[in-house]
């Protein structure tokens, strides 16, 4: 299913841990490291097509995680012809995809990366949010730079142990916050 300018709906996933990383998954049988991603299918909705995907890809269901946020319009990236089929050539352009923003709300090992008959990925890893791109291949890197950037905003606030350790200075000595150091982490 094409749209009339030649990209496939699709679908993109952004899936933090605790700790604000994102997932990323290594494609089977290469060196390409990618977020869960796939296309939304006739009748589905961008959410339906999301939560289709998290499962096949990954084995997570929809109470496996929460919604933090999607991008408000569709981000689109072109395929080289040399990626494209033959028979597709010309009519195929590439993906207009919708990205979601998730929170794990349970622990990593509920991923599996084997819940598909036809798995995508071989691998996974936690990285930080703004890691190097490089690893993407190089076509997507400009739909996830900017999918990355628009979602940042949205990333949920960390109680960081530097900060805790600060409130807990300020309400026992009293002292505003402003003359406290961070404490060293451990």
């Amino acid at each position: 299913m094409l749209d009339r300018d030649g990209f496939r709906p699709n679908v993109g996933i952004i899936l933090l841990n605790q700790r604000n990383q994102v997932f990323w998954g290594k494609r089977i049988r290469t060196h390409s490291w990618q977020f869960p991603q796939g296309g939304i299918d006739r009748g589905e909705t961008p959410e339906q097509a999301m939560y289709r995907e998290l499962q096949e890809e990954v084995g997570l269901l929809a109470e496996h995680v929460r919604i933090v946020a999607r991008t408000r319009d569709w981000l689109r990236y072109e395929v080289p012809d040399r990626y494209i089929r033959k028979d597709a050539r010309g009519h195929y352009k590439g993906q207009k995809q919708i990205w979601f923003l998730l929170q794990l709300v349970v622990p990593d090992h509920t991923l599996n990366l084997r819940a598909s008959t036809h798995p995508e990925f071989d691998a996974w890893r936690w990285n930080d949010y703004w890691v190097p791109l490089d690893s993407v291949v190089d076509f997507k890197r400009g739909v996830y730079e900017l999918a990355l950037t628009e979602l940042s905003r949205f990333l949920p606030q960390q109680e960081t142990k530097s900060r805790y350790l600060r409130q807990g200075m300020r309400r026992a000595d009293g002292m505003d916050g402003a003359e406290q150091r961070p404490a060293a982490p451990n």
